[in-house]
């Protein structure tokens, strides 16, 4: 006998494959060439739109794109290349931290699992997912603030962290499908779903998924969500 699909599951299956049609390939967003620069991309997204790190990064790596040069330009030039992205004193503190780790423990490359990038400075839980999806290979499912609002539009996660959503999500997504999900999302709410506007007519997932409790929260004034936060 067949196993009755819930209709959770069955929204999300039909979403991956919505997802798929209109992504059918997902180029990595941030500019880089190995694992480290990367590393130093994603660092340095945090905050801050992709395209802008893209104009970033080829001045950063001209002068620095190893742990050894990087250490060698030292903090005060990281951070004055980086200012446009925002948050440039712990970023550059960051940057600077992990290279000289990744020199004096990990003989010049990059750590691989999770636990050896979060330790590294200025390296949290989303940041080391994309180092291990993108750069390694390995399934994990990033998820940031934007991928946290899409997933409970659509009813697939009610959970109030990143965290809870990630995991709710990879319940209802094959392994084997997060590592290209996770950017089919982000393009998708770039393009069709963004925070403001978000017009549910234009949105095709949006327009046959969108949670009630999303619509009703999107059809209250400004000042009356903004006075309960």
């Amino acid at each position: 006998m067949a196993k009755k699909i819930s209709q959770k599951q069955f929204k999300a299956d039909d979403i991956r494959m919505m997802l798929e049609e209109l992504y059918p390939k997902t180029p990595i967003p941030l500019n880089h060439k190995d694992i480290y620069t990367l590393l130093i991309a994603v660092l340095l997204s945090a905050q801050c739109t992709d395209e802008r790190v893209n104009q970033i990064t080829p001045i950063l790596f001209s002068k620095a794109d190893n742990p050894q040069d990087m250490i060698k330009l030292g903090e005060d030039a990281i951070r004055e290349i980086i200012r446009p992205c925002g948050l440039s004193p712990m970023k550059a503190k960051g940057i600077y931290g992990l290279s000289k780790i990744i020199i004096d423990k990990y003989q010049g490359q990059v750590p691989f699992g999770f636990e050896a990038l979060e330790s590294l400075p200025g390296v949290g839980h989303k940041t080391a997912s994309v180092v291990m999806s993108q750069g390694f290979g390995v399934p994990a499912f990033p998820v940031d603030t934007h991928i946290h609002r899409l997933a409970a539009r659509w009813g697939l996660s009610s959970g109030k962290s990143v965290e809870q959503t990630e995991k709710d999500l990879k319940k209802l997504f094959p392994e084997s499908t997060w590592n290209k999900l996770h950017l089919q999302i982000i393009f998708y709410g770039r393009e069709y779903c963004k925070a403001r506007p978000h017009v549910i007519e234009l949105c095709p997932i949006c327009k046959k998924y969108m949670s009630k409790k999303a619509i009703l929260l999107e059809k209250k004034p400004k000042s009356a969500v903004k006075s309960r936060s």
